[in-house]
């Protein structure tokens, strides 16, 4: 028996609901975590190297080996001709890295390796001297170490297991910083905080926040984004100091509210004061199930009858009862357990949501990822 169905509605296979519940009230933390230093920000800087040492799995194009007798002549090996290398344990990579600010020299960094050609697989390579450049030209870092995949292929008899993805990998800690790159965060009198978040209430919580420990007129709100921090003049000579008790000040997180959803893995995050005013809600699935029975008439003995092979379709139509649910709530919390009385997966819920959206009865953004 052949049996075909096709489902109206959305299974729960492997899909999941992340509540994140904020309560009706904003949150405290801490201005380090929400906010940066206008000034101290990291500096990304790349290059080309090469990765050795690979079991067969390298580059098959013919820039392997013109990059793999290139490094051995910087080396100081001579070869006779470039058909006497093999490309296959070489892979050229792209590496990269971000210089944390106020790195010194000598600091040590992660970089990020991955093939820029065909190789199959990164695993048990060796990244050989990279120079890492800025946008501007100039080295400020040299990469090299064992490449770390966090993953497997493995290949026999025409079957393959792959774990994680093995094309790209690390090198922890693999390069030095060979040139600090200056970072400037006060003109002398004051410093710029500027929010990970953008939002005129955090902004204005801030503001309060700051005066209140340091007196007034001491911060100003710029913007949604920006809060401009004056330096007392007795706090000037000891700077670090004066900003770590900065950033150690608590402030109150105002949060808009919104409703994210990515469709493509079931998702549902909930945030902020997200309020549903009082309505109704039904939902159902609709499964159709088509069977096909294979029958076989045979004509009686002696006869000159042929067999005929025929097939018999049924169709069996499936759609649960679905009735209407009151549904209303003020926060995250309550709206969760009212879309659990109705016993819908999380991707029955992603429809509700956008059906309440329609509807004009949720206060709230809903954005698609």
């Amino acid at each position: 028996m052949l049996i075909r169905t096709v489902n109206f509605g959305f299974s729960t296979a492997a899909l999941f609901l992340l509540l994140c519940t904020v309560c009706g009230e904003v949150s405290a933390t801490r201005i380090k975590n929400i906010c940066e230093i206008q000034g101290a920000r990291g500096n990304s800087v790349s290059g080309v190297g090469i990765v050795v040492g690979l079991a067969r799995t390298g580059d098959k194009a013919a820039d392997a080996t013109r990059a793999q007798a290139e490094m051995l002549r910087r080396m100081g090996v001579q070869i006779e001709g470039r058909d006497t290398l093999s490309p296959k344990n070489v892979a050229i990579v792209t590496v990269i890295a971000t210089i944390p600010p106020f790195a010194k020299e000598g600091t040590r960094i992660d970089v990020q390796v991955s093939s820029l050609y065909d190789a199959t697989s990164l695993e048990g390579g060796t990244l050989m001297e990279t120079l890492l450049n800025g946008v501007d030209g100039e080295v400020y870092a040299v990469a090299q170490g064992p490449v770390s995949v966090g993953g497997f292929n493995v290949s026999a008899g025409g079957s393959s297991v792959q774990k994680n993805h093995v094309t790209a990998g690390r090198v922890p800690m693999g390069a030095f910083v060979e040139r600090e790159i200056p970072s400037t965060i006060t003109d002398g009198e004051r410093i710029m905080l500027l929010l990970k978040r953008p939002d005129f209430g955090t902004a204005e919580n801030l503001q309060a926040a700051i005066n209140q420990v340091f007196g007034p007129q001491t911060a100003s709100a710029l913007g949604a984004g920006a809060v401009g921090v004056l330096i007392p003049e007795s706090r000037r000579s000891n700077l670090v100091s004066f900003i770590a008790e900065v950033q150690n000040i608590n402030v109150e997180v105002d949060s808009r509210s919104s409703v994210i959803i990515n469709e493509r893995t079931g998702t549902v995050v909930i945030g902020g004061e997200v309020m549903i005013r009082p309505c109704y809600v039904a939902h159902g699935d609709l499964t159709v199930r088509v069977s096909s029975t294979p029958l076989v008439s045979q004509p009686p003995p002696l006869s000159a009858g042929q067999t005929v092979e025929t097939e018999e379709t049924s169709v069996e139509v499936d759609e649960p009862l679905a009735r209407l649910m009151p549904l209303s709530g003020v926060s995250a919390s309550e709206v969760a357990e009212g879309l659990n009385r109705l016993k819908v997966t999380p991707r029955d819920i992603i429809t509700i949501f956008q059906a309440l959206r329609e509807a004009g009865v949720m206060d709230a953004d809903l954005e698609i990822m």
